[in-house]
């Protein structure tokens, strides 16, 4: 059956699957970032291969696990994998975390000396919160943008939540990963449950509705800053665009698009 199917198709089915692996810190899918390289797929075998790099060298370890097993794990739910090899490149820690990640290896016991015997989970909890603090406000604002009152809001349940069309494109884009992470946290379960309540499951109130959308505010430029930083930082180290067939144009080095030329190679003398 799987051999039927041809490979391009197998390997857009991870492709897939990898946009819903996020960077745990800044909540953007891995694949937008730019740090998926190359994903190959053995047909014959099932077996995947998924190799992924960060934006600088020094990325802290924590992070690059953390996206090496979610990658693994979302890639081998796929019916017709049967084993994903994750490769970090370009990383300091790279031999670690790829011995970790696909030897199912906890942190704490690759980095035991870096950690003081914690593990990942108190990590990914945090930054879990802090998704589903931005993904809440995004959808809070697009409600106002609408004309909906604090009333409106506070009361609102997950079935009336459900019938809203945003039509601005990051409101819609994060209502269903908003509804999501609510879900998955236990916070809401049936239609009649308040679509929004606190992390920790309180009701939110009218009157403090503008304190609470303040303290969002902050996360969110928080990540938001974290992620242009983020890819600043890439499009730099790797200064990978697209040059026309004619070569760069004066944009491109204005924008800083071209790579500098590597100093130890020389051009090719014309002959006379």
């Amino acid at each position: 059956m799987l051999a039927k199917i041809h490979k391009t198709e197998l390997e857009a089915e991870v492709w897939d699957c990898l946009d819903r692996v996020n960077d745990p810190e800044l909540d953007e899918p891995i694949t937008d970032m730019g740090f998926v390289e190359r994903i190959e797929v053995d047909q014959a075998s099932g077996q995947v291969e998924v190799d992924f790099r960060l934006p600088t060298y020094w990325c802290s370890p924590n992070f690059a696990f953390l996206m090496g097993f979610d990658v693994r794990i979302a890639v081998n739910r796929l019916p017709w994998v049967k084993d994903t090899r994750v490769t970090l490149n370009d990383h300091c820690f790279a031999d670690r975390v790829n011995e970790g990640v696909n030897g199912s290896r906890k942190f704490a016991d690759v980095f035991a000396e870096y950690c003081d015997g914690g593990n990942l989970d108190r990590v990914r909890l945090t930054f879990q919160e802090k998704a589903f603090i931005r993904r809440q406000e995004t959808v809070l604002l697009g409600l106002e943008a609408r004309g909906f009152t604090g009333d409106d809001i506070v009361g609102m349940t997950l079935e009336t939540l459900d019938l809203v069309a945003f039509q601005g494109q990051e409101e819609a884009r994060q209502k269903p990963r908003y509804r999501e992470i609510l879900l998955a946290r236990g916070l809401a379960a049936q239609p009649g449950d308040l679509a929004f309540v606190t992390w920790e499951g309180a009701p939110l109130t009218t009157h403090g509705l503008r304190d609470y959308l303040a303290r969002l505010r902050g996360v969110r430029i928080n990540m938001e800053f974290n992620g242009a930083l983020c890819r600043g930082l890439q499009s730099t180290r790797y200064k990978e665009v697209e040059i026309g067939a004619d070569g760069p144009t004066l944009v491109d080095f204005i924008h800083n698009r071209v790579p500098p030329r590597d100093p130890t190679q020389t051009e090719p003398r014309a002959t006379p």
